[in-house]
């Protein structure tokens, strides 16, 4: 059986750091409630950065999956989740 609150935990301290790979799979956890509360705006967040730090076919993965979620939101929660995404900053390691 999977933990599915503890793999987020580990995902967001590593997400929160910058890492992509972190950032894309806590975005598909939002997205689909699996460990967390399911959020589009959170997930869209998460996806938006996880594409802007990939590159190659992960950054195109990553953007597919934010546009994926977008279907699935309101103007004003991608405008929202946007918004969260520039004032993003990456948390010190702890």
């Amino acid at each position: 059986m999977q933990d599915y609150a503890e793999a987020a935990r580990w995902y967001r301290k590593a997400a929160d750091q910058g890492d992509a790979g972190a950032q894309f799979d806590l975005g598909l956890m939002y997205c689909r409630g699996q460990g967390v509360t399911q959020d589009y705006a959170e997930a869209h967040m998460w996806l938006s950065l996880a594409a802007s730090r990939a590159s190659g076919d992960d950054r195109k993965k990553y953007a597919d999956a934010r546009e994926s979620v977008a279907k699935n939101m309101t103007q004003q929660q991608i405008v929202e989740a946007q918004h969260r995404a520039r004032e993003w900053v990456p948390k010190a390691i702890r």
